[in-house]
């Protein structure tokens, strides 16, 4: 309608111009061409708002779906943290366990104070049940990050082929199996403290893997391109001789580095013998409260058996000792059984070979090589006569392994069983 009415204003200001009146027509038309662009600014305006409506609603939807993403990820992550903690309540290890006063100890617990404030990686060194994961226990409830959680993991019992998801979590569809998203130790650790145990006995690949957390805070989960950062302190421990395994190829020379920032070596029992009479008391009183026991002490001859043992088995041996004589004590003082204590018996002095009596060989006795003689010709006697009952069996069945007439069967075992003796004894069909 404003077109037309715009076409036919245009043909009045050429027939006004033909008559002799071009200004009159000409400022109507001039007023009417400002009524459509007018209305045209007012469309545009119009569209303007209800772009910018909806631009304003697609943002906050792509806001809200971030923001659910979020909170559907902190929900898994305390989902997980609220398990690991329960179990962690199921097998406490209180801060009063660090029982020691020999200088050794002392200086152990020194550094432990001085670390502890610090995000420092820490490696504790020491042979197995001297306590390491004790003093990781410490630097943890020392540090700044007590607040979160202590991580666990033990590197020598997860299987090759799941270590990677076990430390750094895997998407859903990664592998066959993995029906969901698994949150790894070191995103459940966020904030706190992950200790490696074991940590010598981890896959070579893994190590690369490790090392890049390490030194630049992100991993990526198994089967994701996403990475993710983490703040995690680590505090790795080990029994094994991390240097002899780098040098042997079995542990990479960065990751030993880069784990290496403050060493920590915790003593051996048998270098902290003035120790051992308070730890015996104090496992004594634990276990007396957990069994309701009334032991007042440790009688004379246990402790000095204690106390002239080598404790191979260190702190750990000496409290599963303790705990067991508490079991099964029928009096007030603890008593351990001596055989349980006995030292090892003394090596005997080698004699250098010229000085090695001849042996002496009595008629009717077998040498060592007689004897090594001997079990192998068992060894053969035993081959034969299962050689020779399989091969009954089977022409008894007329050589035919499966079925219910079959040599399988009637040895019961499994068919591939079979075929396997069979080549491994030489046991083969007769041509007919």
């Amino acid at each position: 309608m404003q077109y037309g009415q715009a076409h036919q204003g245009a043909r009045c200001v050429r027939a006004d111009i033909r008559i002799g009146r071009p200004t009159v027509v000409a400022a109507g038309v001039a007023r009417h061409y400002r009524l459509v662009r007018t209305a045209h600014v007012s469309a545009l305006k119009i569209f303007a708002s209800r772009a910018c409506s909806e631009l304003e609603r697609v943002q906050a939807e792509r806001a809200l779906r971030a923001a659910l993403a979020e909170v559907e990820q902190l929900r898994d992550r305390l989902q997980a943290e609220n398990v690991y903690l329960w179990g962690e309540i199921k097998d406490t290890h209180p801060f009063e366990d660090l029982v020691g006063q020999c200088p050794a100890w002392q200086k152990l617990l020194g550094e432990v104070a001085a670390v502890a404030a610090t995000s420092a990686t820490v490696l504790i060194q020491g042979e197995t049940g001297t306590g390491k994961e004790l003093v990781a226990r410490a630097l943890h409830d020392r540090s700044p990050r007590r607040e979160r959680p202590l991580v666990k993991v033990n590197c020598g019992a997860i299987s090759a082929g799941l270590v990677e998801s076990e430390l750094f979590g895997h998407s859903r569809g990664a592998f066959t199996g993995a029906m969901e998203r698994r949150i790894g130790r070191f995103e459940l650790a966020h904030g706190g403290t992950i200790f490696l145990d074991e940590v010598g006995e981890l896959p070579l690949d893994s190590q690369v893997k490790l090392l890049r957390v390490l030194q630049e805070g992100e991993l990526e989960p198994v089967g994701s391109s996403t990475t993710l950062r983490v703040d995690t302190r680590v505090i790795a421990a080990t029994n094994r001789d991390l240097e002899e395994a780098m040098r042997l190829g079995k542990f990479r020379a960065d990751l030993y580095y880069r784990l290496n920032v403050v060493p920590l070596r915790v003593p051996p029992l048998r270098e902290r013998r003035e120790d051992i009479s308070a730890l015996m008391l104090h496992f004594m009183r634990r276990s007396a409260r957990r069994t309701g026991k009334d032991i007042r002490g440790v009688s004379t001859a246990t402790m000095q058996a204690a106390l002239a043992y080598d404790w191979p088995g260190n702190v750990r041996e000496l409290e599963n000792l303790v705990e067991r004589a508490v079991v099964l004590s029928r009096g007030p003082a603890l008593e351990l059984d001596p055989k349980l204590l006995a030292p090892p018996p003394a090596p005997l002095p080698r004699l250098p070979e010229a000085e090695l009596p001849a042996p002496r060989v009595t008629p009717g006795a077998a040498t060592p090589l007689d004897a090594r003689s001997a079990a192998q010709a068992e060894m053969c006697t035993l081959e034969e006569v299962e050689r020779q009952h399989i091969q009954e069996v089977l022409e008894r069945a007329l050589w035919v392994i499966e079925g219910a007439e079959g040599a399988a069967r009637l040895l019961h075992m499994s068919p591939s069983t079979i075929r396997s003796r069979m080549k491994r004894l030489g046991i083969t069909r007769p041509s007919q």
